[in-house]
């Protein structure tokens, strides 16, 4: 990434900022497609990874349909032009829990649920829904990226258990509620091979069930398509997927005796390394060792965890670059901190707050530091702690153009959704 443009957009918007890569989004759009390319196979973008209205722009201009996990995430892609109803259900709603307005929505629009848990179905029967249904399967296996992430399996609250399924079908259908899509996401570790292995474990499980549900006419096999953030030259093989999907394709619609649609969802695929958080470094200090343990260079930079929680969070790795500095430079054993009142604002650490040390370049005050592969639960996640505002989101054109197109937000933000609103009076003769 040019560092004379990053340090000029650094003066005009001020640090920390987001800058997302066009030429890098549209490489990993190409890939994804190139994955679907065959017929009766749909990708859909999950808008959770980055919900941002401009990326969304880029994915309908794909042709990418998307999965939606609440009532606004449906709003946000209705705004940018997906069509709601479900022929062909273009936005898909998926989750546990209706919330809030995510069900009214959700009749509203007609757009098909994807229910994660019985109960759910009932709700859909007092609220008069009477369309198809897709339902979630927990298969019983499954793997994130890191254990905290794992979407299927004993430990996880997603999904339907697999042997709970014969239930939920009689319970359908005595309220004639048709089942017209199976769907899971298992994850996929965070290897090629594992990947693969869960994919075709997926596929055997849906080919059982497939004559169970004699109105499915789509499966779905989720997301969870790997990034690999430690060693970015190292990324997905397409190849070997494409040609599983459409092996799986082929098989669902020779088990089912008719035509089935297959589709995937990926999201940190096709954004993770989109999006850079750039950062300011602001003074380098020390620690010394003692007794307690051994002393830590810190680089102290103006972002924080309220900009970029995943290292928080669950251990999260992102390449760190210095803007300029040669790659070849010695290394010293840094840690990266952020300016924020909390001992677990660190940038290089893994699971549990203990410290990374990451092998770089010692840097110095007034430079500025990429956080790179930042683009997928990243600013999606930004939180107003410590009253800071979330910082601007750039777009940077393959021509070099720029655009923000969200800016920074001022107290004045923040302030605005306080409020002073009566909702109860005090009793007066027993009486409101």
């Amino acid at each position: 990434m040019d560092c004379e443009l990053l340090e000029s957009l650094a003066q005009d918007v001020g640090t920390p900022f987001w800058v997302y890569e066009a030429s890098v989004l549209q490489r990993q759009i190409s890939a994804v497609k190139e994955l679907t390319a065959a017929e009766g196979i749909q990708a859909r973008y999950a808008i959770k990874a980055c919900s941002a209205t401009r990326i969304l722009q880029e994915m309908i201009g794909h042709g990418l349909w998307v999965d939606a996990v609440s009532g606004n995430e449906i709003l946000r892609a209705l705004r940018v032009g997906y069509p709601g109803g479900q022929h062909p259900p273009k936005v898909l709603f998926t989750c546990d829990v209706f919330r809030l307005n995510s069900l009214q929505v959700l009749l509203e629009h007609d757009i098909l649920p994807n229910l994660g848990s019985p109960g759910m179905l009932s709700e859909l029967d007092a609220a008069g829904y009477r369309g198809p249904v897709s339902i979630r399967v927990n298969p019983g296996f499954g793997h994130g990226h890191v254990d905290a992430c794992d979407t299927a399996g004993p430990s996880s609250k997603h999904g339907i258990w697999f042997e709970d399924l014969s239930e939920l079908k009689r319970r359908a259908d005595s309220l004639g509620i048709e089942i017209t899509m199976l769907h899971a996401h298992i994850g996929s570790g965070p290897k090629n091979e594992e990947l693969l292995g869960n994919f075709r474990l997926l596929v055997e499980e849906f080919s059982k069930l497939l004559p169970i549900f004699p109105q499915v006419s789509t499966v779905n096999l989720g997301g969870g398509l790997p990034y690999n953030y430690r060693k970015r030259d190292r990324q997905l093989e397409v190849a070997p997927l494409k040609t599983l999907l459409e092996m799986a394709r082929q098989q669902f619609c020779e088990v089912a005796g008719r035509e089935i649609r297959l589709e995937i969802e990926p999201g940190r695929y096709l954004v993770a390394p989109v999006g850079t958080l750039v950062a300011r470094v602001k003074e380098i200090k020390q620690t010394r060792t003692n007794g307690k343990g051994k002393g830590v260079h810190f680089a102290m930079v103006d972002a924080g965890f309220n900009d970029l929680i995943r290292p928080l969070l669950y251990g999260a790795y992102h390449a760190i670059e210095i803007c300029g500095r040669a790659s070849d430079e010695p290394n010293s054993d840094i840690a990266v901190a952020g300016p924020l009142c909390e001992s677990g604002d660190i940038f290089t650490q893994s699971l549990g707050e203990i410290i990374e040390l990451r092998k770089m370049p010692l840097p110095k005050a007034g430079e500025l530091l990429l956080i790179r592969d930042a683009g997928a639960y990243g600013y999606v996640m930004n939180m107003n702690y410590n009253s800071l505002g979330r910082a601007p989101q750039l777009f940077l054109e393959d021509d070099g153009s720029v655009e923000m197109f969200s800016r920074r937000e001022t107290i004045e933000d923040i302030l605005q959704i306080e409020t002073r609103e009566t909702l109860r009076t005090p009793k007066i003769n027993g009486h409101f």
